[in-house]
């Protein structure tokens, strides 16, 4: 993974560093700085993955990334912060995943970047450090990534400005509320699936990709 000082601005809104916006108490500025931000975030994710939540701490935190603890806080308010800002880089990652496979191969037809977004979802939770424990935030949040929506509905609203923009769909409300349902089922599944083999149950995996296919073959 990149440094957060060579990410790339996204519609989320990340900072000149990489960073998200509204998770930091300061900016890195110097690529140091950035350096050790990311750092704490690579420690967070795998200590979520080691211990969990609860038992998380910015001490913890600080022993893992070799940092002082004054460091941490420098940075960020909590250890809520740093999972936070952890969720943020999570959804930064998995559409930029997602984009780079719909530029190696465009897609014909809408249910391909359906395809793609589920199996990189699947992916995510087979190789990303701390998303199968923490996803976009739900263990600490519903509303982590955005205190005025859903950690689902913020994840929706991008897909469904990624199908719009793709297949000239005009983004109705009668969309995003399809959208909105076909992540929740998703991902109601998909946890379903890791919850009963550990590399995910591919029986449910294929059912939820038919299923979530079948529901917007109505709405698209």
């Amino acid at each position: 993974m990149s440094t957060l000082a060579h990410h790339r601005e996204t519609p989320t809104g990340r900072s000149r560093t990489g960073e998200p916006e509204g998770t930091l108490r300061r900016k890195p500025v110097q690529q140091r700085s950035a350096e050790r931000v990311t750092r704490m975030l690579n420690a967070c994710a795998q200590l979520l993955d080691e211990v969990g939540y609860t038992k998380l701490t910015t001490t913890l935190i600080a022993q893992r990334a070799d940092v002082a603890i004054g460091s941490i806080y420098q940075f960020f308010g909590d250890k809520r912060a740093v999972v936070r800002a952890l969720g943020m880089r999570h959804l930064d990652v998995f559409f930029d995943r997602v984009q780079s496979r719909i530029d190696a191969n465009p897609p014909s037809q809408w249910w391909d970047i359906v395809d793609t977004v589920i199996d990189e979802y699947i992916a995510m939770h087979r190789t990303q450090p701390g998303f199968r424990t923490l996803h976009f935030g739900d263990i600490v949040d519903v509303h982590l990534l955005d205190e005025s929506r859903s950690n689902n509905d913020v994840l929706a609203d991008r897909l469904g400005s990624m199908l719009g923009e793709h297949f000239q769909l005009a983004v109705s409300e009668q969309l995003r509320l399809s959208v909105m349902v076909a992540v929740e089922t998703g991902d109601a599944l998909v946890k379903l699936a890791f919850r009963n083999d550990p590399e995910g149950d591919e029986r449910i995996l294929t059912e939820a990709k038919s299923l979530i296919r079948d529901y917007l073959a109505g709405s698209v």
